[in-house]
């Protein structure tokens, strides 16, 4: 079966699980039809598929990861190998990496979830949330869904949950709600963004990880300003491995604005 084929017969699976669907056309080029499954995937609601979908679902995301190529976090180098980090206690534990998060290799990467945690719904969004879920399949969904129907109530901000990474090279996935600015900053704004961190490390740590990587919590759809995220983020994570066991935390950045702001403060 052709790469195509697969994808065909994956659209035509989730069409034919809801009869609305029935009238969506699909596109004649791979990129159209591509596109059409990740928005299948990304508006259906949790619930299992037949063992035939998720083999060749697998087998397409793994393929795609190949291609993109996996990013070991062991070879990444120790910010204090790069910049002079001088005001950085554990520049040697801390890195700073440009780039798409699921290509990572690493224990854990962190999501930044909404307060459902079931990931985003709107087809193809932008947000690393809708990446995430994209790349891991519909499985982490589905575990979230269960996650979420254990605790009976949305997830709060600052808080962290961790699931299995599933087609991601990370073996988990931490996901935490970070908190929604409005007109301004508030000293809560920024105590929450401080226990997001805390509470993906202590998890990660409870649950015996070594290795972290965080994305820019709260700075995409809500709104926290880039720069002051950077700070309470280095800050926190440099304050908590004084005293932890972790061996490395990636910062991941995907915009330029972003990967200058890391840079200036390891500077």
């Amino acid at each position: 079966m052709t790469r195509e084929e697969r994808v065909d017969s994956l659209v035509a699976y989730l069409k034919k699980e809801n009869e609305g669907y029935a009238a969506i056309q699909s596109p004649v080029d791979y990129g159209g039809k591509r596109r059409l499954l990740r928005s299948l995937m990304n508006v259906r609601f949790p619930g299992e598929a037949s063992g035939q979908y998720r083999k060749m679902q697998d087998e397409l995301l793994q393929e795609e990861l190949q291609e993109k190529g996996i990013v070991e976090c062991e070879d990444l180098p120790a910010a204090g190998d790069v910049y002079p980090c001088r005001e950085i206690k554990n520049r040697d534990r801390i890195v700073l990496w440009q780039g798409d998060i699921t290509r990572l290799s690493a224990d854990a990467i962190v999501n930044a979830a909404n307060s459902q945690m079931l990931g985003c719904f709107v087809p193809c969004h932008g947000c690393i949330d809708n990446a995430i879920h994209s790349a891991a399949g519909i499985q982490l969904r589905n575990e979230c869904a269960q996650l979420m129907e254990e605790q009976g109530h949305e997830e709060p901000t600052g808080k962290a949950k961790i699931t299995g990474g599933y087609n991601l090279p990370a073996r988990h996935v931490i996901h935490t709600v970070g908190p929604i600015v409005g007109m301004q900053v508030t000293e809560k704004n920024k105590e929450e963004l401080k226990s997001c961190y805390l509470s993906c490390l202590k998890l990660a740590e409870k649950e015996g990880l070594k290795s972290i990587a965080f994305c820019c919590i709260s700075t995409g759809e809500f709104h926290f300003p880039n720069k002051l995220a950077a700070q309470i983020a280095v800050d926190t994570v440099d304050r908590y491995l004084t005293s932890s066991q972790m061996e490395r935390v990636i910062f991941n950045v995907f915009k330029d604005e972003d990967y200058h702001i890391y840079q200036k403060l390891f500077s």
